[in-house]
């Protein structure tokens, strides 16, 4: 059994900014990789960051410099400090993960419940 929780989200004008945390619990024996996807109304599920156990991130191209990814691994959990936000940015936003649940299992994704962004004025 293994749960992501997501936080941190909620409405904000442009410009503002908000974090999201995203909680891994549950029977967890190594967490590969950690992300945030994002997915607007009418429109498919998109990435927008990526980070791996090493540390190494992967942002989208529409994020860079604004969107930054970390994790806390004692915690078993990743952010996404999300600044200067667009009204494009509006989406539902969902955590990721690339984890074992034992140390001889395969790797699963797994994805959370969603955490409603939305930028307006």
């Amino acid at each position: 059994q293994v749960q992501l929780v997501e936080s941190g989200g909620g409405s904000v004008q442009p410009g503002g900014s908000l974090r999201l945390s995203c909680a891994a619990s549950g029977t967890i024996a190594s967490i590969i990789s950690m992300g945030w996807y994002r997915q607007a109304p009418g429109k498919q599920r998109e990435l927008v960051a990526t980070i791996n156990n090493s540390g190494s991130t992967n942002d989208a191209d529409s994020v860079k410099g604004r969107f930054t990814i970390s994790r806390d691994n004692a915690k078993n959990t990743v952010y996404l400090q999300m600044d200067r936000l667009k009204p494009e940015d509006t989406a539902v936003y969902y955590c990721n993960a690339f984890m074992k649940r034992f140390w001889w299992d395969s790797v699963n994704e797994y994805w959370g419940q969603g955490t409603q962004v939305t930028v307006s004025s």
